[in-house]
């Protein structure tokens, strides 16, 4: 079905394959599309409860394709960011869960795709960046605004001003990652990560991710009434009636909205 991802659902665990090992992943607008459709999909399908989102060979994504970006021009350069802006958001605002195993280089625009998942699970070896200054530009794929909000702005200013490439202990340190694995265990910490996100209730998970994105940048009175109203709807839901339940009956909850 895709010429430049994998997808496969393993009981409800999606996981999409960056498949571009001889370009070290690096997204061109095949692939950018290719993304953009599976996650629309993804959105639809109730079967899907969690994503992965990872790169075949050594690279996580080793940033957008630049032989490709050569050739375009200012106006064509425009529409290409804009696609690149609908995927990450396409991600972002999905409602259920997106990790990023990221089990190699993750630069440019592969770090912008593992900013727009919702936890970034790191291996040892991996290798982070922003280095488009060096090309003559900034990045374009949301990571002058993504990269800041993880790491503040004076951090992003130097990674990005500076071009530098950073190993994952710093990555971890500066709080670009939430976890570091050994390479050999980077998918099965992401799945066991997954899926004990899966066994918790949908549509709290969902409302609170919604409730953290959008209230992010508000007030604290303005977030706090959003999270109000993000908290009844999950109050009003039958799963909250089944894990209350579960919970004072001293069994596991058997969610049905999953």
């Amino acid at each position: 079905m895709y010429e430049n991802i994998k997808f496969e659902n393993n009981e409800g665990l999606g996981t999409v394959t960056i498949n571009r090992p001889k370009a070290m992943n690096a997204l061109n607008k095949d692939v950018l599309k290719e993304l953009l459709d599976v996650f629309h999909a993804i959105s639809e399908d109730d079967d899907v409860k969690a994503i992965i989102v990872t790169g075949e060979g050594r690279a996580f994504v080793a940033g957008a394709d630049i032989a490709e970006m050569s050739k375009l021009n200012a106006n064509e350069g425009r529409k290409m960011m804009r696609l690149g802006h609908q995927v990450m958001n396409c991600i972002e605002n999905i409602e259920k869960p997106v990790i990023a195993a990221v089990n190699g280089f993750a630069l440019g625009g592969g770090c912008e795709l593992a900013m727009a998942c919702d936890i970034r699970i790191s291996s040892t070896k991996a290798k982070y960046g922003q280095p488009e200054v060096g090309l003559g530009i900034i990045p374009g794929f949301g990571g002058t605004q993504r990269l800041s909000r993880l790491v503040g702005k004076g951090m992003a200013k130097y990674l990005i001003m500076t071009a530098e490439i950073v190993n994952a202990d710093e990555a971890f340190r500066i709080g670009l990652v939430e976890k570091l694995v050994e390479p050999e265990m980077l998918i099965e910490a992401a799945e066991k990560l997954a899926r004990n996100i899966m066994a918790k209730a949908p549509i709290a998970i969902a409302t609170a991710k919604t409730a953290i994105n959008k209230g992010y940048d508000l007030g604290i009175l303005e977030g706090s009434a959003l999270e109000i109203e993000t908290f009844t709807a999950a109050f009003a839901s039958e799963d909250k009636s089944e894990g209350m339940s579960a919970f004072l009956e001293k069994r596991a909850p058997e969610f049905k909205n999953r």
